[in-house]
């Protein structure tokens, strides 16, 4: 049986992993960089790992916190914010001009996350 306190580990670890790849994606992109990408593919597989703790982390805390279907509103909210967070990696490479104001998106996208996990308003 994993504990509760394992699972938060690995969610934050994920949220961590994701924000450092979402940042270095858009500040490549911010700064048009014409040398080759050679980061980007460590960069995408940063990515993908973080999705999968968060994931795992997540689901993990809410069964060691016995809340299962029907999920709260808080809860719902934190998985379409996980589910964007995931789109936008594809969003930065297809549209460089973007980039500047996903940077301010993926940083309200995280303190909304954070606030729905703290406060768990609805």
């Amino acid at each position: 049986m994993v504990s509760l306190l394992i699972y938060k580990n690995l969610h934050l670890i994920g949220v961590f992993m994701i924000l450092v790849a979402l940042g270095g994606l858009i500040l490549q992109q911010i700064n048009a960089s014409t040398r080759e990408q050679m980061w980007r593919k460590t960069v995408a597989i940063t990515h993908g790992i973080g999705m999968v703790l968060v994931l795992v982390g997540g689901f993990g805390m809410l069964a060691r916190l016995g809340i299962f279907w029907p999920w709260p509103g808080w809860v719902v909210g934190k998985i379409i914010i996980w589910l964007v967070l995931g789109v936008l990696v594809a969003v930065i490479g297809r549209a460089p001009t973007l980039a500047k104001p996903l940077w301010w998106i993926t940083i309200a996208l995280a303190a909304i996350a954070a606030y729905l996990a703290l406060n768990k308003p609805f």
